[in-house]
Parts: structure tokens; C-alpha cells; sequence
């Protein structure tokens, strides 16, 4: 229940434009992002560099209503990219393809994708949205991945189709991220319930960490925060041999930072997704409903106003 009201807040344009305004809601917000500024991202991607710990980047925004507006987003990420060229950091870029201008077409986001892959430091990755937009985003990735070899996928283990787009995907030997998921979607689309939501997703990263292996895939990144699944992909990487320079756990800005501290001091490959920009509620509620126990965290906030 409360999972399902948090994803639906995520999409309430009310809800968008006036939570935001509340002092307690901003302070809570600041336990996942450094700041709304890339200067407030890229200087704790720094502090994260002098603790061996690399990052991921993302500027929060989706569904952009112009292709002026995309192209906005695209110059920004180009600008990102030179200052974490300067900066020297081992850093990569993590983009929504809403974001540039997916809902204007497959073919001006896959252009904007393929610009942004000419310049990205590493793998820049494509984050999947809602079960709507996961045709288009394939079809936009795989047009940009002809061109760059660059160009990384993510995949949400509670959807019914992921493992049949996986195996389509093989062909391209790709780099993948595997995420659980974290829109509101209809049982005809998403499994409903947790423990079927982590048997899909241990045994894709399982298998992905199979697949890197024996040499079809690029890199798999295993995103969770749930300590059971990374240990199943340690478990598998061990027992392949498989270098920590093949793979990586990805783990979200802020959350878990123990357990973050624990793997690298293990010498687990972990890389640390950092969010900014202020367009953060959708992104900040659906963060909630992945890890409900959040909401205690902002209760606080409340009765410290």
C-alpha cells in the first residue's frame, strides 16, 4: 500500500509543484544528492575519487515537451562531460531518453544519444523508463550502438519481458545495467510480488555475470542495494574467476553507505550513481517506494522542522 502511494505521488503534477516547497522535504531529499548543481555532484564525485570509489552521473529530468528543450539537455550533458574530463574523474553519464526528446521521436533522441556517446567519458548509460517507452528506448539505444560501442542499457528485472529482451539483446554484446524496477505498472506487465521481483533479478545477474564471461556481453552492472543479490553476483564472479575490472555493483548516492564501505574495503567493483538538477521529485518518490523504510528518514525531518 504504501509502496503504490508513493508511486503514484510520483506522478501527481500537484504533488511536483508544491511538496518542493517545504523546507523538511528539501532536507530530506539531500540524504540521496549532494546538490541540485553539477558543481554540487562533481565535487563530491571528488571526495568519492579519494576514497577509490567511482561515480555515475545523472541530471534529474524526463519528458521534455520541445526538441529546443532536448537540446538544452544535451548541451548540458556535453558540458558535464568536458568537466569531468578536466576533473579527471573516473565518472560516466547516466541519461533518460524522455529526456532527449524521446516523446519527439525515436530517431532525435538516438541522434542526441549518438552526440552525447562521441564525447562521453566511458559507458554512458541508457536508464529505462516506464513499460511504455521500453520499445522506443531499445530502438534508440540500438541506433546509437551501431555507431558507438559505447553506449550501455539498462534492464528492469520485474518486467515480464526482460528476459526474452536480454537474449535479443546478446546479439549486440551489450553493457548492461539490471535494476528491479521502480514504476507503478499493471500485473499484465510487472510481477507483483517481492520474492518474484528478486528470483528474476538473481538470475539475470547471475547470468549476466555468465555471459561476461564467456565473452558475449560487455559490462554488467548489478544495481541494488539488497545485500542477498550482490552476494549472489560476488558468489558467481568468484567462482568464474572473473576479474573486478569485468563487473560492477552499482549502488545509489546515500543509500547503504555502510554497506558501500564494506564492498570496496572487500574489493567488490562498486560505482556510485550521483543525481542533481531540480526537477528531483518524481526521481525522490520513486526512491521512497523502493525502500519504504526511507519514510522514516523524512519523518524526522518533519518534527525537526
Amino acid at each position: 500500500m504504501l509502496r503504490s502511494t508513493l508511486l503514484w505521488a510520483s506522478t501527481n503534477p500537484f504533488l511536483a509543484q508544491r511538496l518542493p516547497r517545504y523546507g523538511f522535504v528539501r532536507r530530506a531529499v539531500r540524504r540521496f544528492m549532494p546538490g541540485e548543481s553539477a558543481d554540487d555532484a562533481l565535487q563530491e564525485a571528488r571526495r568519492l575519487k579519494g576514497e577509490g570509489v567511482p561515480t555515475l552521473i545523472t541530471c534529474l529530468g524526463e519528458n521534455v515537451s520541445t526538441e529546443g528543450e532536448a537540446r538544452a539537455v544535451v548541451d548540458d550533458y556535453r558540458r558535464l562531460a568536458e568537466a569531468i574530463r578536466e576533473a579527471d574523474l573516473d565518472m560516466e553519464l547516466s541519461v533518460k531518453l524522455t529526456h532527449l526528446g524521446l516523446d519527439q521521436g525515436v530517431g532525435l533522441a538516438a541522434r542526441h544519444l549518438q552526440e552525447l556517446a562521441a564525447e562521453a567519458p566511458g559507458v554512458i548509460w541508457v536508464d529505462m523508463e516506464s513499460s511504455d517507452y521500453v520499445d522506443r528506448t531499445l530502438d534508440a539505444w540500438r541506433e546509437a550502438r551501431a555507431m558507438h560501442d559505447n553506449v550501455g542499457i539498462c534492464l528492469q528485472a520485474y518486467l515480464h519481458r526482460t528476459e526474452r529482451d536480454f537474449e535479443e539483446l546478446l546479439d549486440d554484446t551489450p553493457h548492461v545495467r539490471l535494476v528491479k524496477g521502480a514504476y507503478q505498472e499493471p500485473p499484465t506487465v510487472a510481477m507483483a510480488k517481492k520474492s518474484e521481483v528478486d528470483e528474476a533479478y538473481r538470475r539475470l545477474a547471475v547470468r549476466m555475470i555468465r555471459e561476461r564471461h564467456a565473452g558475449r556481453m560487455g559490462r554488467p552492472a548489478v544495481a541494488t542495494h539488497d545485500r542477498r543479490l550482490v552476494g549472489e553476483a560476488q558468489r558467481a564472479a568468484f567462482e568464474l574467476g572473473l576479474p573486478a575490472d569485468r563487473w560492477e555493483v552499482e549502488m545509489l548516492y546515500g543509500i547503504g553507505v555502510a554497506e558501500q564501505g564494506r564492498l570496496v574495503r572487500a574489493g567488490t567493483p562498486l560505482r556510485v550513481l550521483i543525481s542533481y538538477g531540480s526537477h528531483w521529485f518524481p526521481w525522490y518518490m520513486r526512491r521512497l517506494a523502493e525502500r519504504p523504510a526511507n519514510v522514516g528518514f523524512v519523518l524526522k525531518q518533519m518534527v525537526s522542522r
